[in-house]
């Protein structure tokens, strides 16, 4: 019988190791931020609470950084612990003199259940794990954050950009980066580093003295996150990219979105210069306020601009448009990217390269060598006669509708749309969503909805756009998309992925 519970204690701790990297994937995906984690635990009960140990690939894989490492190990040894509680006050009562094989019975079923409640409240042990490690990761974080720091000050000749923006940042950085890369040395963040610790690994482990210019992406949950960031990388030059519905699970509300996009503008010194899409009617009401030097950007109200672009002619390949200046300048450019909305994270490249002392040549050979970016509007050929629109990354209300846009170009064969939604709108997401399947019944031939809970606002929105019943298919997973793509698709169609949802999103 004490043969039979060690054995048992063994397996039940591979078991436990085993489920225990699902949950420690949730906690990283949340940011490791407990709040967060606890929310997704209330959201996804069934896999929270659940005996399923969950396995297969996912959209943004466990990353075993040394932190993950850390609370992977804490969360191990609080099982072993608990584990070993159990099973040797188990062992002790079997083996006394008086155990009666009853007895025994019962302690063995109280001490099954015992480590059966173990396993299956895995999800909750993490949570206790990432508050233990707090403090810690709180400590060596900080080291982190302030040897960067010290580094960004002791480059005095180093100008650092910063982006922010409710969307457009990733793609407005990488732009900055290819056109200022016709005149310096640049360093990039890379893909979506924008976090103190991203920003801070990558100044400690990338940033050189053979670096010019830093380009920071700064993003945002929470009020005072871009002031954290900035008093990091202490920007020259500022960028406001756009402002709108986005986080307002965490933010609450637009006001505390403006407040804290406006905290870059505060942490530019003096000498800083502030650039601002000014079509934005949230980032007008900034850029009107404030009284350090600035550029303002956009398509309307032109008289205003000190940058501006017209005569645009948007096609499925890309774009044309001539970038004219308030001082008369002006250059016909081109670019590969899709969308009209690309044309406003172009011209807030120009404005920094403007700001840099680029001419306008460098500048428009800067524009035509600019990559699509993966998941955002780019072209996908598979040689099948289908092309696809892959805008996989991270939808909003003005990312749908362009993404939109673009497909409505599309001439030929017929439209099919596949999309799980927006998310992290708050109270406007079913409103977004419901706007967004009055929108796609405008444009589209097919639509295939993953997930029925959270696509039923677009639903509606067909519905009420009188949309066909019998073109829209509503499926579970991804799989079932594409196997109802292979049914209804045939050459010459235009495929758009718009959004998908991380993993840690339940349907």
């Amino acid at each position: 019988m004490f043969v039979l519970v060690i054995i048992f204690a063994i397996i039940a701790i591979i078991l436990i190791g085993q489920k225990s990297k699902y949950y420690l994937h949730m906690v990283q995906l949340e940011g490791y931020n407990s709040l967060q984690y606890k929310k997704w635990i209330s959201n996804n009960r069934e896999k929270a609470f659940s005996l399923k140990i969950y396995r297969g690939e996912a959209k943004k894989p466990l990353v075993f950084t040394n932190r993950a490492k850390r609370l992977y190990g804490t969360n191990l040894v609080l099982n072993i612990i608990l584990l070993s509680l159990f099973t040797l006050k188990t062992i002790d009562f079997i083996t006394q003199p008086f155990a009666s094989t009853l007895f025994t019975l019962i302690t063995l079923l109280v001490y099954v259940i015992s480590v059966g409640l173990l396993y299956f409240l895995q999800s909750f042990f993490m949570l206790i794990s990432n508050n233990i490690m707090l403090p810690v990761e709180t400590r060596i974080n900080l080291g982190f954050y302030k040897q960067a720091q010290e580094k960004i000050k002791s480059r005095p000749d180093l100008t650092v950009v910063g982006i922010t923006g409710s969307f457009g940042k990733t793609s407005t950085k990488f732009i900055v980066g290819t056109i200022l890369g016709e005149k310096y040395k640049v360093l990039n963040t890379p893909e979506s580093y924008n976090t103190p610790m991203g920003l801070s690994k990558v100044i400690n482990n990338n940033l050189t003295e053979d670096h010019e210019i830093f380009i920071a992406e700064l993003g945002a949950r929470n009020i005072g996150d871009i002031k954290e960031l900035g008093e990091l990388v202490r920007p020259k030059i500022g960028v406001i990219t756009s402002i709108g519905p986005t986080h307002l699970e965490t933010f609450k509300n637009m006001d505390n979105i403006m407040k804290t996009k406006y905290e870059l503008v505060e942490e530019l010194p003096t000498d800083g210069i502030a650039i601002f899409n000014y079509d934005n009617e949230y980032i007008k009401k900034l850029a009107d306020k404030t009284f350090k030097e600035k550029i303002l950007y956009g398509l309307e109200e032109i008289e205003y601009l000190d940058l501006y672009a017209e005569n645009i002619e948007v096609s499925e390949f890309g774009s044309t448009f001539t970038i004219k200046d308030k001082e008369g300048n002006s250059i016909r450019c081109t670019t590969k990217l899709l969308g009209k909305h690309n044309i406003y994270n172009i011209l807030a490249g120009v404005a920094v390269a403007k700001t840099m002392g680029l001419s306008y040549e460098e500048i428009k050979r800067g524009i035509e060598k600019i990559e699509p970016i993966p998941h955002r509007l780019n072209i996908i050929n598979p040689g099948t006669g289908i092309l696809i629109i892959d805008d996989a990354f991270n939808s909003n209300p003005i990312g749908a509708k362009a993404a939109l846009e673009v497909l409505s170009q599309f001439k030929e064969g017929r439209k099919i749309i596949v999309t799980p939604g927006m998310v992290e709108l708050g109270a406007m997401e079913a409103e977004a969503n419901r706007e967004f399947g009055i929108n796609i019944g405008k444009v589209c031939d097919y639509v295939i909805l993953v997930g029925e809970r959270r696509t039923r606002p677009i639903y509606e929105g067909l519905m009420e756009a009188n949309y066909n019943e019998d073109n829209i298919f509503v499926v579970n997973t991804l799989d079932e998309a594409t196997a109802c793509i292979q049914k209804i698709a045939r050459p010459k169609d235009v495929i758009l992925f718009e959004n998908d949802l991380p993993d840690n999103y339940n349907e």
